[in-house]
């Protein structure tokens, strides 16, 4: 019977865990963010966004080493505002979204800047293909709301999008620029 007494350990961590709450209330608002791709074909800057995407935030600005941060985009979302043109970017030689339907970022690291700016390193993982990334982002706060801006670059042909004939680097260029805007809610004061 001495032993049943430990059960009330199961208590005290649950008891625990709210102090770990605050630092997993932040989140991504979709209707307010943006995270937006840029490309050059032919030499003329190209622009898309991806509508559907989705984020898991266990971050507290005061404790930015402690933070996870993670992102799964899908692929099938993309849009440069061409029906025809949008089309083709699920197809295998592009996005190949019905294969690997989603794109995601793990953080590994988190780095406080100073300033409300942050580096944020970890793996990009895009159709198969992972790379580590470094993403710069800043953060605005105004009420409560968080704003989470940075843009950071690949190289299209490390993730294998554009295959086959669009390898040829002079119809579309490899560099690509990742942009985001970010609005989120319950995150902590800087």
């Amino acid at each position: 019977m001495a032993q049943t007494k430990p059960a009330a350990k199961p208590a005290a961590t649950t008891a625990a865990a709210p102090a770990a709450a605050p630092a997993t209330a932040a989140k991504v608002v979709p209707a307010q963010s943006d995270i937006a791709f840029t490309f050059r074909q032919m030499g003329v800057p190209v622009d898309g966004h991806f509508k559907k995407f989705d984020a898991q935030l266990a971050f507290d600005p005061k404790n930015a080493a402690a933070g996870k941060v993670s992102f799964a985009i899908e692929l099938a979302s993309a849009t440069i505002g061409d029906a025809a043109t949008d089309a083709e970017l699920i197809k295998p030689e592009w996005f190949d979204a019905k294969k690997v339907p989603t794109a995601t970022f793990q953080s590994t690291s988190i780095k406080t800047l100073g300033g409300g700016k942050f580096e944020v390193a970890g793996k990009l993982l895009i159709k198969g293909q992972a790379h580590d990334a470094v993403v710069p982002v800043t953060l605005v706060q105004s009420g409560g709301t968080t704003t989470a801006t940075g843009a950071f670059g690949i190289k299209r042909l490390d993730f294998k999008i554009g295959e086959g004939e669009w390898k040829d680097t002079s119809i579309v260029a490899n560099d690509v620029q990742v942009k985001f805007k970010l609005a989120i809610t319950g995150m902590g004061p800087l």
